[in-house]
């Protein structure tokens, strides 16, 4: 799938919905609450996938509303470039994050991906953003799903 390719016709007359992935992993917590949350904010057309480090992050994705998962680093390197947008904390950009369930591979997989990039600047991996004003994950989420909405409303 080419990227930004959502909303547009294809030449059999289908439409082409925003796919946006999911990444997390330990328990899935906190990506459970960004599906779910992007499941209400956003149309029910938009595709959320959900990659996890391990089965028990998918499953947590894919009960809040995930429409497919995946697991494992296989599954974050081949879907990482065929998504228009990936989403998560910051540390799925970050080698060993997540109590080294996050590869470096995984990592440099969803770094190099085209796809827009929308993270939570939680700093659990180690890695603070200067000018982040903290925020409770709550807030943060709620920010992430009104931007990835525009994100959604401006494409093509």
């Amino acid at each position: 799938m080419a990227l930004f390719t959502f909303r547009n016709r294809l030449s059999t007359g289908e439409l082409i919905y925003l796919r946006i992935a999911v990444v997390d992993g330990q328990g899935g917590g906190i990506g459970r609450h960004i599906t779910a949350r992007l499941r209400e904010e956003l149309p029910p057309e938009v595709e959320i996938l959900a990659l996890g480090t391990n089965a028990a992050a998918t499953v947590a994705m894919l009960k809040a509303g995930a429409n497919e998962g995946a697991t494992g680093e296989r599954a974050v390197i081949y879907n990482a470039p065929r998504v228009d947008a990936i989403t998560g904390s910051i540390a799925v950009i970050v080698a060993d994050a997540m109590l080294g369930e996050m590869t470096p591979a995984m990592a440099a997989a969803i770094a190099a991906s085209p796809a827009r990039k929308f993270l939570l600047p939680i700093n659990k991996a180690g890695v603070e953003v200067i000018g982040v004003v903290p925020e409770p994950l709550p807030h943060l989420i709620d920010a992430l799903a009104r931007r990835l909405k525009a994100f959604y409303q401006e494409a093509p």
